[in-house]
């Protein structure tokens, strides 16, 4: 077994002519935004800037090829084998015939960058999946996998009982994983893994393509799950690996993995010798000037550049729009102590609904040239359960209802005045629309108090840190969230952000919990009826917004990008992140 890289890939490199139209190999290519990321480690990594620098250092079960047109899903969010070798059917004996054994062959010849080189196999599978719920920095999207695998819910609540008074150091995280097992999960030998599931679940190729599955090599047991050490001993069975990784994520080094073959990728390439991605708070007309002029040329994060703007010269290609996101929503801090645990007054969050002028919001988001619209409830356009006409806090031409919202803040004994502690993002598109937010909320009586955050910090250290939301870190906050799927995707607006998950790591911001909503969401998922299964959808998303733990604001297009520099080829999207794929980009000039 070769452990360098394919023949192709080598004589490319050594500067074998093309032929016209032909990929180049090599060159440099250059990341510039506000971006940062919130994680590293795949057992916590969530967020879409995150996501483009792991598509090239991690493989996943399942993934979704590149695209250049993401506007249709039934083609361009059907997941494809990836580490996987195929997609089990009942038929070639993959799923069973109640559907809910799922046996995962891999494929062989995937090798880790370790010392010395060695084959990704099932055992790695299962300890990615052992390290989900970890105590230090665990899954943003645990439910997806403690409602669906057999045992998960069992071994997420034995993990966190196991560390309530111990101290989770390496080597007790890695006993724990080693001595537990989850039912529904197992290495039948090394290249085959099996799930048995609670019921059928027909998105299970969906959530097995999420970044959550990526394998873990038994060296990560050696380090606290996503630690600045873990961050700069990271593995890739991927095209590209990490060579450098500043303190806090300013400048990040990928080069091209020496071991990885194409032949055992369908889904990625190794076209450029290095990737390199540094932060950079320039204003967008001046981003565009350096990716014209050749300095840079990709940006890295939604709000760096207009997104749906092609450069000037090129050929504008259709508009590609794969659903709608909740982008952006107000999350209350449920937990914080701040003025009199204000936040935990349902009267206060429904005066700040009532406050919003979403159509000013979506004005400023306008400068980004995507559709949006305001939005009543917490599924968005285009995704199961939503409804046109619901919206349980109407307000006139969704401008506000200032009287409305002044008399429950009164009600709520805060007549006097309130002040709460906002989390912002120093990105000026979010700083814009928490100064709209806070323009709504002064005129009844509400003061924002900023708190800063970098674009990593915002969501790494802040909103997934229940520590910090106990500590009253923050009162409210403006995130956004596109859903990991489109097509049939009723719980992924739902799961994730409501579905009781307390941790670290969680999207849940706010620690919103409540059984009804928890009883419902399995109610949906057991649902066989897809039109009953919708209503349920639906009946969850009633049940959320009559507790209010957030305000929906916009539904906002999931864009993608289109603006990048002059010598970048081949600019094709990952489809649930929407960023270019960097792994399928070559250089012209490859310099």
């Amino acid at each position: 077994m070769t452990n360098t890289a394919s023949e192709s890939t080598r004589e490319r490199a050594a500067g074998t002519p093309a032929r016209p139209g032909d990929p180049r190999y090599g060159g440099t290519l250059r990341l510039r935004g506000p971006g940062g990321v919130d994680h590293i480690d795949t057992a916590s990594a969530y967020y879409a800037t995150s996501a483009q620098i792991l598509r090239a250092l991690t493989r996943h079960l399942f993934a979704y090829p590149a695209q250049d047109d993401l506007s249709a899903p039934d083609r361009s969010f059907i997941p494809e084998p990836d580490l996987a070798a195929e997609v089990p059917t009942v038929e070639n004996g993959g799923i069973s015939a109640d559907l809910r054994t799922y046996t995962i062959r891999l494929r062989e010849g995937v090798l880790w960058d370790s010392a010395p080189p060695r084959e990704v196999t099932a055992h790695d599978v299962v300890r990615a999946f052992k390290r989900l719920p970890n105590p230090v920095s665990g899954a943003g999207a645990l439910p997806y996998f403690t409602t669906t695998i057999e045992g998960m819910r069992e071994y997420c609540d034995a993990y966190r009982a196991a560390f309530e008074e111990v101290d989770p150091t390496p080597k007790a995280l890695a006993e724990f994983q080693d001595t537990h097992d989850i039912a529904g999960l197992r290495a039948l030998d090394d290249h085959t893994v099996e799930f048995r599931l609670r019921r059928p679940a027909n998105d299970m190729l969906n959530i097995l393509a999420t970044g959550f599955t990526a394998p873990a090599p038994a060296e990560y047991d050696a380090h606290l799950p996503d630690s600045m050490e873990f961050r700069r001993s990271t593995l890739s069975c991927a095209p590209y690996r990490l060579v450098q990784y500043a303190e806090h994520g300013e400048r990040i080094v990928m080069e091209r993995n020496p071991v990885w073959r194409k032949e055992t990728d369908p889904i990625r390439n190794q076209y450029v010798e290095r990737i390199e991605i540094e932060v950079d708070t320039s204003p967008v007309p001046e981003m565009e000037r350096r990716m014209d002029a050749g300095e840079v040329d990709l940006a890295w994060s939604y709000t760096a550049v207009s997104w749906d703007r092609p450069k000037p010269g090129q050929d504008a290609p259709a508009r590609s729009y794969p659903g709608f996101a909740l982008n952006p929503y107000i999350v209350f801090n449920l937990r914080s102590p701040n003025a009199g645990r204000a936040t935990s007054d349902r009267r206060v969050r429904e005066a700040i609904a009532y406050a919003l002028d979403k159509v000013a919001i979506g004005e400023i988001l306008d400068a980004l040239d995507a559709p949006n619209r305001p939005l009543g409830s917490i599924i968005p356009v285009g995704s199961i359960g939503h409804r046109d006409d619901f919206d349980p806090y109407p307000t006139p031409g969704s401008r506000g209802d200032l009287e409305k919202a002044r008399a429950l803040l009164v009600e709520a004994g805060y007549g006097d005045g309130l002040t709460l502690i906002a989390a912002v993002r120093r990105i000026g598109i979010h700083q814009k629309v928490m100064a709209c937010v806070e323009a709504s909320l002064e005129r009844i009586g509400i003061t924002l108090d900023y708190r800063y955050f970098s674009q990593a910090e915002y969501y790494g250290s802040a909103l997934s840190n229940p520590a910090a939301g106990r500590a009253g870190a923050w009162d409210i906050a403006e995130p956004g969230f596109t859903p990991d799927w489109f097509g049939n995707n009723g719980r992924v607006i739902v799961q994730p952000l409501f579905q009781t998950n307390d941790v670290p790591g969680t999207t849940n911001y706010g620690g919103y919990s409540n059984p009804e909503v928890d009883e419902l969401i399995e109610r949906a998922l057991e649902e066989p009826d897809p039109a009953a299964a919708e209503e349920l959808w639906h009946a969850v998303d009633a049940r959320i917004m009559a507790d209010l733990p957030v305000v929906p604001i916009l539904s906002f297009a999931a864009m993608t990008s289109r603006y990048h520099g002059s010598r970048v080829r081949n600019p094709v999207h990952v489809p649930q992140i929407q960023f270019f794929d960097i792994t399928n980009i070559w250089l012209d000039p490859a310099t």
